[in-house]
């Protein structure tokens, strides 16, 4: 029994508050702190590679290997839970779920470390598992808690408050870092070396502290992350009602459900020139944009020079910040632009922009230039995801049937981010440097660009 209507506001703000609670995942550990973090793993090392399922990995290409396999497994199971969450009366249990297993694994990141590299991919792949596995369930309940003129506007409410809350807690946990001795930890040396130390040991003891206390200041970064996601999820499950109660339990035939249904649009899509064209062209284009957005933190702290470890770790974070604001600005003029010159001739124009990013940032090194980088990286990466969706929503035929044609839509984007980050994963490997591999994906940007002008301008 619901203990809101639906439509109420409280139960429209419980709803958008889960934002709130798991949107720090994203910034913290998939797009800041972690990637600088487990960098520093590999500090003194010349070739930065780790033992890891019977080879030796170079350490980014390892972690973005275990990245493509997670969201392997992510496409896979997206349309499985959509199936299972359209059926079963109790989707609050499997959002429950997905959402503890993800808080526990950005917890248990506190313990990542390079012996038990295995233990550690573990509890990372059940962080990245957790915020999409959840993110099935807490997007089914829109049209349960919401009606159709009220889905736009809470969809955005809950985006912003996802936005804010992410951003309050990587400031917190920014200070942790940069200023760890206002925060408690240790930075102190040994009175041995401040005695007979000379000037340099002393200020190389105090430099090596300080190293020492950001780096736990990081972990603790990490238990944050898992804590806040478990905590502030409370109210949006206190507030949530079970499920819509349909009768039905979980039946093998329920779970392969949503794969049939991704059977069937395939099928029509080859009646549908328009769209099938168009998803082939944002398939192309969408992996490398992803696959850049995933490793743009891991390629900023591998390949430029920023002189220290501290001016490294705040330049990074800033440089995260500034694509998170620049993004708004992005959408923004996106749009405008989309209304003006059309969905698919800004598409183009923003490819080529994505495709003059990857040549820019195969020659940067400074700071500043990493700083440019991620103006337009921002720039780009707020208006080609909306926009790229509402391509998508206005091609579709008249039909009911929405949620397995952007079922179908999310598959594609995941599986292109799998094949994305191999490819970059790869080509690392080989060849030892991600300027190489950032490079290869202009490949990918030309090609969508010239499918783009195969999209027709009319439906048949």
């Amino acid at each position: 029994m619901n203990k809101f209507d639906k439509g109420s506001k409280k139960l429209l703000n419980a709803w958008a508050f889960y934002d709130w609670a798991n949107s720090v995942y994203t910034l913290t550990i998939a797009s800041s702190i972690f990637p600088i973090f487990y960098s520093a793993l590999f500090l003194g090392q010349i070739e930065k590679t780790v033992p890891a399922f019977g080879m030796v990995f170079k350490s980014t290409a390892l972690i973005t290997y275990v990245t493509a396999f997670t969201f392997l497994i992510v496409a896979f199971l997206s349309p499985i839970l959509s199936g299972i969450a359209d059926y079963v009366g109790n989707k609050k249990n499997f959002m429950k779920f997905f959402c503890y297993t993800g808080s526990l694994g950005c917890i248990g990141l506190y313990w990542f470390n390079l012996d038990s590299i295995h233990l550690s991919l573990l509890f990372y792949f059940m962080g990245l598992i957790g915020y999409w596995g959840s993110l099935v369930f807490y997007n089914s309940y829109l049209p349960d808690i919401a009606y159709p003129e009220q889905q736009d506007s809470i969809s955005a409410k809950g985006f912003s408050m996802g936005y804010i809350g992410s951003v309050i807690l990587l400031l917190i946990n920014l200070g942790m870092v940069m200023m760890p001795d206002l925060f408690g930890f240790d930075t102190s040396i040994s009175q041995n070396i401040l005695d007979t130390g000379t000037e340099t040991e002393i200020a190389d003891a105090l430099e090596k502290a300080k190293n020492n206390a950001s780096f736990e200041a990081m972990r603790i970064s990490f238990i944050t992350v898992g804590l806040w996601w478990i905590l502030f999820s409370q109210y949006t499950f206190y507030i949530l009602p079970i499920g819509v109660s349909k009768g039905h339990k979980v039946t093998k035939d329920i779970v392969f459900n949503g794969l049939r249904e991704l059977k069937q649009v395939w099928f029509q899509l080859k009646q549908n020139l328009r769209l099938k064209r168009y998803l082939v062209a944002f398939f192309v284009f969408s992996m490398a944009v992803q696959t850049i957005m995933l490793v743009a933190v891991y390629f900023g702290e591998e390949e430029i020079a920023w002189g220290s470890s501290d001016a490294k770790t705040q330049g990074l974070i800033v440089s995260i910040l500034v694509i998170q604001l620049v993004a708004i600005l992005g959408a923004f003029l996106t749009s405008k632009a989309s209304s003006k010159f059309g969905n698919i001739k800004t598409l183009i124009v923003i490819n080529f922009f994505w495709m003059a990013l990857c040549f820019y940032a195969y020659f940067m090194e400074s700071p500043e230039q990493f700083y440019i980088a991620a103006g337009f990286v921002g720039l780009v990466m707020g208006g080609v995801q909306s926009l790229a969706r509402s391509t998508y929503s206005k091609f579709l035929p008249d039909t009911e049937d929405t949620t397995s044609y952007f079922s179908f839509y999310d598959v594609a984007e995941k599986i292109g981010i799998v094949i994305g980050m191999v490819i970059f994963a790869t080509i690392d490997q080989v060849t030892g440097s991600m300027r190489n591999a950032i490079l290869f994906l202009v490949i990918f940007f030309i090609a969508g660009i010239v499918l783009l002008f195969k999209v027709p301008r009319h439906a048949d």
